[in-house]
């Protein structure tokens, strides 16, 4: 920064900067009608495959929509956050990187952009699938309160993939190899209790799917969505997204001033 920008940096309004960056990131995103659709869409068409082809082998009841719902949600919430890594990196390709870096505004900006509009855009396909599932028989014991710590839940569990998301899309050289790093990402909630009871999996990839951030995550959402006792997994769920957040972001600004050129 130069002598000269230095008090114009210091002129701005406190946010101003990052308010700019993400209704840039919003605009980018409502244009983008592809990705947003595809949000939705694969999720849904997972839900009800699951639901309808193999629901009745699971759950012969007829109750396993109401098991599926939250893994189906936080596999919502991945593939809209995985469209992150490649905005980031399309940004980083172009050279418009290099235009911000003429302005006075600090880097952080821009991926904060990326992942407040990244936040909305998950919430709002994370309600439709949900409307999905109550047409299709969801029928959840959540009163206000808890359908409040769903919400919670879901916010600080989409905050945490998008941030990880958009340091893939630092680290990744071209936006096809950031969606191919984020698809491994994908894989989490398969290796969970999201589509079938822990019990089942075989020995050896049980502790991987006890002790990975998916699974205490689903349960938290389950338990608060369908009344059943809230205990330990809460805790956890919280501490591994704060972990995965705060790891993100010291990746990813270490990784934009090592690209940006900042030092």
């Amino acid at each position: 920064m130069t002598a000269a920008t230095a008090p114009l940096r210091a002129a701005l309004p406190p946010f101003r900067a990052e308010s700019v960056f993400i209704g840039r990131s919003i605009r980018h995103t409502l244009r983008n009608g592809e990705a947003l659709v595809m949000a939705i869409a694969l999720p849904t068409i997972l839900m009800l495959m699951f639901t309808y082809v193999f629901g009745g082998a699971i759950d012969p009841s007829g109750g396993y929509v109401d098991y599926v719902v939250p893994g189906t949600i936080l596999t919502c919430a991945g593939f809209g956050a995985s469209y992150t890594a490649v905005a980031v990196t399309t940004d980083m390709t172009r050279g418009i990187i290099d235009r911000f870096r003429t302005m006075p505004i600090g880097g952080v900006a821009v991926l904060v952009g990326h992942i407040v509009a990244s936040l909305v855009k998950n919430l709002v396909a994370t309600a439709i699938v949900v409307g999905v599932a109550f047409a299709i028989g969801f029928r959840p014991d959540a009163g206000l309160l808890e359908w409040l710590g769903v919400v919670g839940m879901i916010a600080l569990w989409i905050l945490a993939i998008t941030t990880l998301f958009a340091s893939i899309g630092l680290a990744a050289g071209s936006p096809d190899a950031a969606s191919g790093y984020g698809f491994i990402l994908l894989f989490l909630p398969y290796v969970s209790s999201a589509f079938v009871p822990i019990s089942t999996l075989p020995g050896w990839l049980q502790p991987i799917a006890e002790h990975q951030p998916v699974t205490p995550v689903i349960e938290t959402i389950r338990a608060l969505l369908l009344g059943t006792p809230l205990e330990g997994p809460w805790l956890v769920a919280v501490a591994w997204c704060v972990g995965i957040i705060v790891a993100g972001i010291a990746w990813g600004a270490w990784l934009y001033r090592r690209k940006a050129g900042r030092r």
